[in-house]
């Protein structure tokens, strides 16, 4: 235990100590011995010779990776160290001015199987961080963002991540795919996760060819991962209070297990409770003749009647060099409860009011298998990596709905009933390889095949009386929906000289689909098409804290299965939500620049996007009514700027972020009442406090500008979030406090203006809400090397 402190108090103190510029540098990866992966966060020391005194001292990068600059002539050993670790010696090394540089290459390190009383580490770990390839790394244990129930949350709250009803967002990049530890996941499975298995999120704004072409940047959640035989769990329940809906409960259990060569993971997560949101949506043609006016209150209060999650997997180690693993993951989610709705409409020709209320049922399964087998050839970072996938994704509806409607003083009453659900079948397979050529270039390839497969139905039936039903053909349907997509792509990166790195990449991705529905007026469609998605990025450091960056993307989203679906879905009398068959998938062209200094980062970045897909409320055909439905728009012309700053204390951690975004849409098919854009202001903040040994206060805050994008409209929204923590028992058990949107400004709303209809809406949530959560951690575990990695990225995320 000794020398663990002895080298995090080498470090703090080299860490304020300015050495005389040499040009000899020292580099080299700490990698794992047995799982062949970099070694983060391992403390690389330089010592004297002649006194065994530190010199020179830094961490290692998410890789391994290090170098020790400007190392003076003289010699040296070089000490390598890490808790879970045997420490490692080099040397001696004579260093010289007549070498530039000294490449030690990997060194490898041993798991230290020795199990210790206790071991404490005291230091505020950085909230986020920005990486030199543009990536930011959001820390999530022992923050403010682990006091939240799902990972849905957690993103919510998070650096330049804007999550709506629509999806989550990426600040000046657009719609993200979600990744959890390698694995492709839909927003409904991320909301089921447990936040007190979560680490780091990764927000990835530049991917390479090797990532899905699908979406404008990624979103990578890693989990905790255990590095000790043995067993271990966690067990958490969090209890959620707000004044605005009823209760709601949250329980999370964890547990994870190794005996040589076999590791063996699993979770469970149940959601219990209540949620509620309210809409109100005025729309009006006070323009034309008819001075049509409706004004409409949507109110859902949600049961979740049985949410839960699940998952089982286990890998097994072959050898040092290959593993093979699988894994079962799947979801019920039995959702329940009511909307209830009003819609008072005027117009010259009528008047009337318009109430509806549905007794929500509706049970969704997902459940899914993932095969894979990976070899690491080499100690260089060669790979291969061979995987499988099938998911099935099955949704039921049974909806009944009560109509009692009032039309110039005529009373009228009705009752539906909707049932609907859909079928999704997922396959994929998928081929990488990494062969790297040395330390710094590498090459990869890979090709993947996925099929897609979705039949879904809606069968309206009503009845006037309260006992016959008969079927309302003008409002069932069936759908069907095929698609093929082969991928094929290439990628290098390699090093110029110690200060330039660059990469280069290409992705091919052929699509074809049919599409066939029974909604008149509809034939079945079908086409194909072929895409090149090309990417390219270069990093320049022109001294040691400078970094320079600049990159190009190329990226597609294509539309999701069921926004393709023509058949209508009942919101109210006079309201219905439709797919959009004809739907094109949107392409971006994306360019960004960086500057890195010391731990200050500033990008700008500018995409233009074709067909972008969006939204609105279009008259309907029958007078009156209104469908939503997805549209695309010619183009999208988005700038942004960012800068992140960080303050350290040893009390008190503050991570910054100041943004600037300018969105233009531009269209000529639909009539919308185009505006002038304006920029976009983003101001975010999080802090914690400690407070002796005693607690830690946390506090959140999030500022989101006016949005003038040159068609919609949306007000600003202010988040103000705190946060009281304390541990129990050694730090096994954990208590947080947390209230969310104090003042509750946190609130959706806005306006736009499509042909004759001028539309505003705001929406009042659950966000402001009080939530005490109880931790508990239990066992223990020497080694765990599980991953899983699934071939359906792409795929999943459409499924909603």
């Amino acid at each position: 235990m000794s020398r663990i402190f002895i080298t995090l108090f080498s470090f703090i103190l080299l860490a304020g100590i300015n050495v005389c510029a040499q040009s000899v540098n020292i580099k080299g990866i700490v990698i794992d011995t047995n799982t062949r992966k970099g070694i983060e966060f391992a403390t690389v020391t330089l010592l004297s010779v002649k006194d065994s005194l530190p010199v020179k001292s830094v961490f290692t990068d998410a890789s391994g990776r290090f170098q020790l600059t400007s190392v003076q002539n003289g010699t040296y050993l070089l000490l390598t160290s890490s808790l879970e670790y045997h420490w490692k010696y080099h040397g001696p090394l004579q260093i010289s001015s007549a070498r530039q540089e000294l490449d030690l290459g990997l060194i490898l390190m041993q798991v230290n199987q020795r199990t210790l009383k206790g071991v404490e580490v005291v230091a505020q770990v950085p909230l986020f961080r920005n990486r030199a390839n543009g990536t930011v790394e959001v820390n999530v244990a022992n923050t403010i963002l682990a006091t939240n129930t799902t990972a849905i949350e957690i993103l919510s709250k998070s650096p330049n991540i804007n999550v709506t009803e629509t999806g989550v967002f990426v600040l000046g990049k657009g719609e993200a795919i979600i990744y959890l530890n390698g694995r492709r996941i839909t927003t409904e499975q991320l909301s089921s996760i447990s936040a007190s298995q979560i680490r780091k999120i990764e927000i990835i704004t530049n991917p390479s060819s090797k990532y899905d072409a699908e979406g404008k940047s990624v979103i990578n959640v890693i989990t905790t991962t255990n590095a000790e035989e043995g067993y271990k769990g966690s067990f958490r329940q969090a209890y959620t209070r707000s004044d605005f809906s009823p209760p709601g409960a949250n329980t999370n259990l964890d547990a994870n297990f190794r005996r040589g060569k076999l590791s063996l993971t699993g979770n469970y997560g149940l959601l219990l409770g209540n949620t509620r949101e309210i809409l109100n949506t005025t729309r009006s043609r006070l323009k034309s003749t008819d001075q049509f006016r409706s004004v409409l209150m949507t109110d859902w209060n949600r049961k979740y009647t049985n949410f839960s999650n699940y998952n089982f997997g286990g890998q097994y180690d072959l050898n040092e060099k290959s593993y093979f693993s699988a894994e079962y993951s799947g979801s019920y989610n039995h959702l329940g409860g009511s909307t209830q709705s009003e819609n008072a409409i005027t117009s010259t020709v009528m008047s009337g009011l318009f109430k509806s209320n549905t007794a929500n049922d509706n049970v969704t399964r997902n459940n899914s298998v993932t095969l894979n087998y990976n070899r690491n050839p080499d100690s260089l970072g060669s790979a291969f990596f061979i995987g499988a996938q099938y998911a099935g994704y099955v949704s039921d509806t049974d909806d009944h709905i009560s109509e009692d409607n009032l039309v110039d003083e005529q009373v009228a009453f009705r009752i539906l009933n909707n049932k609907a659900g859909y079928k999704i079948r997922l396959a994929n397979a998928q081929l990488d390889y990494t062969k790297a050529f040395d330390l710094n270039h590498k090459l990869d390839f890979g090709m993947k095949y996925s099929y897609a497969a979705n039949k879904s139905y809606s069968d309206f039936f009503i009845t006037k009386n309260d006992n016959v039903f008969f079927p309302d053909g003008t409002q069932s349907a069936d759908f069907k929906y095929q698609e093929n997509i082969p991928a094929v792509y290439l990628n290098f990166n390699g090093q110029m000289n110690e200060k330039i790195n660059y990469g280069l990449g290409i992705r091919n991705e052929w699509t074809s689909y049919k599409l066939e529905t029974n909604v008149q007026g509809l034939e079945n469609i079908k086409d194909s098409y072929f895409n090149l998605f090309p990417n390219a990025f270069i990093s320049i450091k022109p001294a040691d804290q400078t970094l320079f960056r600049f990159s190009y993307t190329s990226r597609i989203t294509r539309p999701r299965y069921q926004s393709l679906n023509p058949s209508g879905i009942y919101q109210d009398a006079y309201t219905s939500i439709e797919g959009n068959p004809y739907l094109k998938p949107e392409k971006t062209h994306a360019f960004e620049a960086g500057l890195s200094y010391k731990v200050y980062s500033f990008k700008v970045g500018y995409n233009h996007t074709t067909d972008a897909i969006s939204g609105a409320a279009i008259q309907g055909k029958a007078e009156n009514t209104y469908v939503l439905k997805p549209l695309n728009f010619d183009r999208l012309d988005s700038w942004f700027i960012s800068l992140s700053v960080p303050f350290n204390r040893d009390w008190w951690t503050s991570m910054n972020t100041v943004d600037m975004t300018y969105n233009k849409y531009m269209t000529s098919e639909f009539l919308y009442g185009l505006k002038r854009s304006r920029p976009q202001l983003h101001l975010y903040s999080v802090n914690s406090f400690k407070i002796g040994n005693l607690f830690r206060i946390q506090a959140l805050g999030r500022y989101t500008g006016d949005l003038y994008d040159g068609i919609f409209y949306r007000k600003n929204q202010i988040l103000v979030a705190l946060g009281l923590e304390k541990d129990f028992l050694n730090k096994a058990l954990r208590l947080n406090f947390t209230a969310n949107d104090i003042f509750r400004r946190d609130r959706p709303s806005g306006s736009y203006e499509i042909g004759e209809t001028y539309i505003e809406f705001a929406r009042m949530n659950n966000n402001k809400y009080y939530r005490m959560t109880l931790s508990y951690n239990f066992g223990r575990l020497k080694k765990v090397t599980y991953s899983n990695k699934s071939t359906g990225q792409d795929e999943n995320s459409r499924v909603r």
